[in-house]
């Protein structure tokens, strides 16, 4: 490795060119992801420079003093195999100090997490398709409505339960973005019970989160999220693997499993209530 290597927080620009090398290794980025990523914790995101250009990336952000969440590892194929994504990887892991790390890793970096301290916890399997089988809602399930900014502070509670930290200025913008569109469960005495966020992807539209707590108000959040969807439109959606009831929502709206990363953790695995989450936020946040 040269001795001109370094690694630094990465600009907004530069943070533009790494979303480019993620679409090109097929992560199927949304569009307006980075200027939603970016602000959640900025001396989180680094590149690595050689001779003063970006030849390697990684995002660790700090959601809380317990809780971290690793991403956007990469290096860029013309550098690999020259130790740079090691030397870029042990430059970020000081800015999580004393927390849990989290990441969702792809099958192939498996054996090199567990060799840096990761344990797997389950499996995440992106279901990609274009959506069909939409359901009458049930009037016990209660009412999907439009989030406006009336929500936010009742959707950002029923996260911190979904969610191993409050991220409550994240979803302020995850919430709002250009080409974000968001909807809300309630129930009959008008409490958030889930919520759902499609976006606007390289490819398609990503939905993520979708969290409930019933199979009933997933299918009506999932509904509610792609009825306006132009004809032919394809969603994907990335799907824990031991939600088999998450499984069965996605097949039966015609989408299929395909690609899958693991997610891992650095230690004990943080407190989050799985059995409602129908659809993971996104790989490189958590």
């Amino acid at each position: 490795m040269r001795e001109d290597f370094t690694v630094a927080e990465a600009t907004a620009d530069d943070w533009d060119e790494i979303v480019e090398w993620a679409a090109a290794e097929g992560w199927n980025p949304g569009l307006g992801d980075a200027a939603c990523f970016r602000p959640t914790d900025p001396a989180g995101f680094l590149v690595g420079r050689l001779g003063g250009r970006i030849v390697s990336a990684i995002s660790l952000v700090a959601y809380s003093p317990d809780y971290a969440f690793l991403g956007h590892y990469l290096v860029h194929p013309d550098h690999r195999g020259r130790g740079l994504g090691l030397a870029t990887w042990e430059a970020a892991l000081p800015h999580a100090k004393g927390r849990v790390i989290g990441l969702d890793g792809v099958p192939e970096q498996r054996p090199n997490y567990e060799r840096s301290g990761f344990t797997a916890a389950y499996d995440n399997v992106r279901h990609t398709g274009r959506p069909h089988g939409a359901e009458p809602v049930p009037a016990a399930v209660g009412t999907v409505d439009e989030v406006t900014p009336y929500h936010l502070d009742a959707i950002s509670s029923y996260d911190s339960g979904c969610f191993p930290a409050e991220r409550h200025a994240f979803l302020s913008r995850w919430l709002t973005a250009e080409g974000h569109v968001a909807r809300v469960l309630l129930d009959a005495s008008g409490h958030v019970t889930g919520y759902g966020v499609i976006r606007p992807a390289r490819q398609g539209m990503r939905i993520g989160p979708l969290f409930a707590d019933t199979p009933e108000g997933a299918a009506a959040l999932f509904d509610a999220l792609t009825a306006e969807l132009p004809p032919g439109a394809e969603v994907c959606v990335d799907v824990p693997d031991h939600h088999e009831a998450a499984t069965r929502l996605a097949q039966s709206r015609g989408l299929t499993p395909g690609w899958r990363c693991t997610r891992m953790y650095t230690g004990p695995v943080p407190y989050a209530r799985l059995e409602a989450t129908y659809g993971t936020t996104s790989l490189e946040l958590g």
